[in-house]
């Protein structure tokens, strides 16, 4: 942790209005100094040398390729050695962490033109807990204006010099997410930081459902270096699926039958505004905004693995997760009681989903994962090789519920994940299959997502590392209907069955094809680190509990439809 003032987040702007200053810190020749400490980047080239106050004592700041170094200046003893020689340890930041810096005034009404100078102020992203990060602050405190010109200068050219970080973003921000709140986030957590960062941005609010979609098909991208969705995972998945599907008629590709198809050009940052926010959880470790925009500051960027969703030879579109069984028709439910609010809505679906629960007489195919070949070398070839019908496996019979999932699908009440032994890019996918069971032990296996046990040891769950998955509904003659006794239902057809692929339903009538495609779009985030032991035990006893499992990613809110035809995305986020 860097030494320096860590109260609320400076003022730094040239000309604003500034916190007092420390006692003043003259600047001293580099020359006068004493030769550099010796340290383990002792090779490195020194860039700079000089005399500031940190924190509330003068120090000698050594700037070098990869860091800032500094040490507290200690009197001398008449025999020559200083005091406290013991106490004064070096610290540093590395360059690579800092992601802004201003100069630092003080304010003052009556030099508005000329505001006196008091130093330097590093804008620095922490590490703080286990994937969480922070932003924080590092005062320079020096009152020679040539002296701080000179330092100011090279931060800037360093910072200049990080190539991958975005200078110019395209926000798409969806007002109805959650509980309305993601306009608030942007503007008060997420665009102050992007502005203290340098970062040029281009805000659209989303009106309707598709209206990302139909925005990113036409929009100009080549003066950016990334978009970024502030939502829930809906908004998200659309978003992703847009960008790719952009990419492939960039490419000159058929979008209706996509067998191999090229990777998104331009990175997709998440900024979580939703009420799961499964895919920024499972990118990032946490469902933290201020982690999120700090990881879109800094550039850390990610290939993670998509899949594609087609029925008849027809894209139906791109995502990362989806349910069949319980899944789908929780998700169908809820869309058919919009007029309750959204928490409503969602635990009304949940109960009545369970107490009519039934399977679906299914026909799944699989191609196993084959982990004898690198990730790197499967994303060279392409898709997997759909021809090879001596690999394939098949099972039949009556599941209660059908998940197939390219992500760990982290969520606050799932810590450990829906898919925990899936990562974000190794080339798999998890297929997990829930067959007939009586509705006390399905519960049961729906509770340890939050608990220490193990979700899938129980007799009638089966999980299976995949490539490829086809999922053939045998009764459809009779279709679904997500209410049978109040009569037809808005969104469903008699002979269709409804999916859910990341918190969207599609009504689909027949055979759906999953294909997993390793590493085919660029999200901004960070390493998720391993917590195997955070997982709480949030259920007990009472059994009316399992109503908040949001593991299901049902929507809490939806905005109108856009004009035109009914596409088959029923979008909800």
């Amino acid at each position: 942790m860097p030494r320096g003032r860590r109260g609320s987040r400076v003022l730094a702007l040239e000309g604003g209005r500034e916190e007092e200053a420390s006692p003043k810190a003259a600047a001293v020749p580099s020359a006068l100094l004493g030769p550099p400490q010796q340290t383990e980047t002792a090779a490195e080239q020194i860039l700079l040398r000089g005399i500031f106050e940190i924190g509330r004592g003068s120090c000698d700041v050594v700037l070098s390729e990869r860091a800032l170094r500094w040490r507290p200046i200690q009197p001398e003893l008449p025999g020559g050695e200083s005091k406290f020689d013991l106490l004064c340890k070096e610290e540093f930041i590395e360059l690579k962490d800092i992601f802004s810096v201003k100069l630092k005034r003080r304010f003052s009404v009556k030099q508005q033109r000329s505001n006196t100078l008091l130093g330097i102020t590093l804008f620095i992203c922490l590490k703080k807990d286990q994937n969480k990060l922070k932003d924080s602050t590092l005062d320079l405190i020096n009152l020679s204006e040539d002296h701080c010109d000179v330092w100011y200068r090279q931060f800037k050219k360093i910072l200049a010099g990080f190539s991958n970080r975005p200078k110019s973003l395209k926000i798409l921000l969806n007002p109805q997410s959650h509980k309305k709140e993601a306009t608030q986030v942007y503007y008060e957590k997420v665009e102050p930081l992007l502005k203290l960062a340098g970062i040029k941005t281009d805000v659209t609010i989303t009106e309707y459902e598709g209206h990302a979609l139909s925005l990113l098909k036409e929009c100009e991208l080549q003066g950016f270096d990334g978009v970024v969705c502030v939502g829930g995972d809906g908004s998200a998945s659309e978003v992703a699926h847009a960008l790719l599907l952009r990419a492939q008629k960039n490419a000159g590709m058929e979008t209706d039958r996509i067998l191999t198809p090229v990777r998104s050009q331009l990175p997709l940052g998440l900024i979580p505004a939703g009420s799961t926010n499964v895919l920024a959880h499972s990118l990032h470790g946490i469902p933290h905004v201020v982690t999120a925009t700090l990881h879109i500051i800094m550039g850390h960027v990610q290939l993670v693995d998509v899949c594609t969703f087609s029925t008849t030879g027809k894209l139906l579109r791109f995502g990362f997760s989806a349910m069949f069984g319980f899944g789908g028709r929780t998700l169908a439910l809820a869309e058919k009681y919009r007029w309750m609010s959204p928490n409503q809505r969602r635990d009304f679906a949940v109960v009545k989903a369970l107490a009519k629960l039934k399977p679906e007489d299914c026909e799944i195919s699989f191609l196993p994962f084959d982990n004898s070949q690198d990730v790197q070398e499967k994303t060279a070839q392409g898709s997997p090789k759909s021809g090879c019908n001596d690999q394939w496996k098949m099972i039949q019979g009556h599941f209660l519920n059908i998940s197939i999932m390219a992500i760990p699908c982290l969520c606050s009440v799932a810590p450990g994940g829906l898919a925990p032994n899936t990562r974000l890019n190794n080339g798999s996918m998890a297929l997990i299959i829930a067959r007939n069971t009586s509705r006390q032990e399905f519960i049961k296996h729906l509770k340890r997502y939050a608990s220490v046990k193990n979700q899938f040891n129980f007799p009638f769950i089966e999980t299976y590392t995949v490539e490829e998955v086809k999922v053939i509904p045998r009764n459809n003659a009779g279709g679904y209907n997500p209410d049978e006794e109040d009569g037809s239902h808005e969104t469903a057809s008699e002979n269709s069955f409804p999916w859910n692929i990341d918190g969207d339903l599609m009504e689909v009538s027949s055979e759906v094809h999953v294909r997993l495609h390793p590493r085919l779009i660029s999200l901004y985030g960070g390493n998720v680190e391993e917590v195997n032991d955070s997982k709480k035990a949030i259920f007990e006893t009472e059994d009316k509990d399992f109503i908040y499992l949001s593991w299901l990613a049902l929507p809490d809110t939806r905005r109108p439809a856009a004009a035109g035809p009914i596409t088959p995305n029923l979008h909800t986020s």
